[in-house]
């Protein structure tokens, strides 16, 4: 077993260091990207540009077209996936979860770190899903909002539970049965992102902060506030926080929060609507108090002491990005047994130590700890069950509340 010199960085802090001075899905600057949700699919060319070019509209199952499987005959497999969302060796370069399932199974990966983001994306595979061709991709990661599109449009491919026995059994209870894919019959999460309230010590001056309405009505908070441009993770907490289930939220629920959100905006509370970069302004302490990512807050607090999160009795937004195989690839069984390999304890705990997300898999902490034991003990990557139970997901949209959720978001952040 690997050990860790004591003046050697952990993999956790050496990882947050790789983050400050790289782009990637593991990095600040892309966590942004999470905001192209229904705005950056109308940017691309819109949601009724679907309905126009012959593609069904996102809203019914139409089930995934399985291929001809020539895994057994082609020990292979083509894996897309974000940059900087995987495990490096010390060269930077090399990737030893992907060698070690290789040098298990045989099985060749071509990881390819070709998703920057989302809508992006979405464009480069739409043209041949459409057209029931192979993508050229065995396994892609896709957040959640888009792996729902691509299974109510038929694009993805039913996964073999015979395949997937880790997978299975050590998912984590928080991420099992999202509504927009119900038992994980076509996708497992890859990581979770969970949005949660972070603060400078400093910044606060003994100011208290236990709950959403602090950062919102606190006058010693005014102008120091920061909430994030992603809808889903500011409108959800707020959701939370004026006790509606954002589960199960109908449109007067949302249009109340919207309300919530705006009284605030208007008596200056909120010093302003951020994507990635509000690191720095709580870093330097412009914000006393934010909405933020748990994969930022690791870093952060790794670098600086004032830093800390809480999680708001009301709960925290939960949402993943996830392993799916579209349709017509080629190697769907390799696929699989890529995807059950990641839920293995080992491989996990390596994966987890590296890129510090929300780990979904359970089991890992004695493996982890072995790694890395900070990164064990640290709940933004290894949650507790109590903590897991707080956790609460945006519930799908269909396109018509997408883009009128997204358009009410939008004219209240000035977007």
């Amino acid at each position: 077993m690997e050990q860790y010199e004591p003046d050697r960085p952990s993999p956790t802090r050496a990882a947050a260091v790789r983050r400050g001075l790289r782009d990637g899905r593991a990095a600040p600057s892309r966590r942004s990207l999470l905001r192209a949700g229904a705005g950056g699919a109308l940017a691309f060319g819109g949601l009724g540009a679907l309905s126009a070019c012959g593609i069904p509209p996102a809203g019914h199952t139409q089930g995934g077209v399985p291929a001809e499987d020539h895994s057994e005959k082609e020990k292979r497999v083509a894996f897309s996936n974000w940059t900087e969302y995987m495990d490096v060796d010390d060269s930077g370069r090399g990737h030893p979860t992907l060698d070690a399932f290789t040098g298990r199974t045989g099985i060749e990966v071509t990881y390819t770190e070709d998703i920057n983001d989302n809508t992006e994306f979405f464009g480069k595979i739409k043209p041949q899903l459409a057209a029931g061709q192979d993508t050229g991709r065995d396994l892609v990661v896709l957040t959640d909002w888009l792996a729902a599109r691509l299974i109510r449009l038929g694009w993805v491919q039913k996964l073999d539970p015979s395949h997937l026995p880790h997978a299975y059994a050590n998912l984590s209870p928080q991420f099992r049965s999202p509504d927009w894919d119900p038992g994980r019959a076509y996708s497992y999460p890859w990581q979770g992102i969970a949005a949660v309230i972070a603060y400078n010590r400093k910044a606060l001056d003994g100011v208290e902060v236990r709950t959403l309405s602090d950062l919102l009505d606190n006058p010693e908070l005014k102008g120091r506030v920061g909430l994030l441009t992603e809808m889903r993770d500011t409108m959800g907490l707020v959701l939370l926080d004026m006790e509606k289930d954002p589960e199960r939220f109908t449109t007067d629920d949302y249009d109340a929060g919207i309300a919530r959100l705006q009284k605030a905006v208007d008596k200056g509370q909120v010093r302003r609507f951020t994507g990635n970069d509000y690191t720095s302004d709580l870093s330097r302490g412009d914000f006393a108090a934010c909405v933020a990512w748990a994969g930022d807050i690791v870093q952060l607090k790794a670098d600086n002491p004032d830093i800390g999160f809480l999680i708001p009795d009301s709960g925290y937004m939960m949402s993943s990005d996830n392993l799916l195989i579209p349709n017509k690839a080629r190697h769907k069984t390799n696929a699989e047994r890529l995807i059950d390999y990641y839920f293995e304890p080992r491989p996990a705990a390596e994966l987890a130590a590296h890129i510090n997300f929300v780990c979904p898999v359970d089991g890992v902490r004695d493996e982890l700890a072995r790694i890395d034991e900070d990164a064990a003990d640290d709940p933004l990557i290894l949650p507790d069950k109590d903590m897991q139970a707080k956790s609460r997901a945006f519930r799908s949209l269909s396109a018509e509340e997408e883009t009128a959720c997204e358009a009410k978001f939008a004219k209240l952040t000035g977007a």
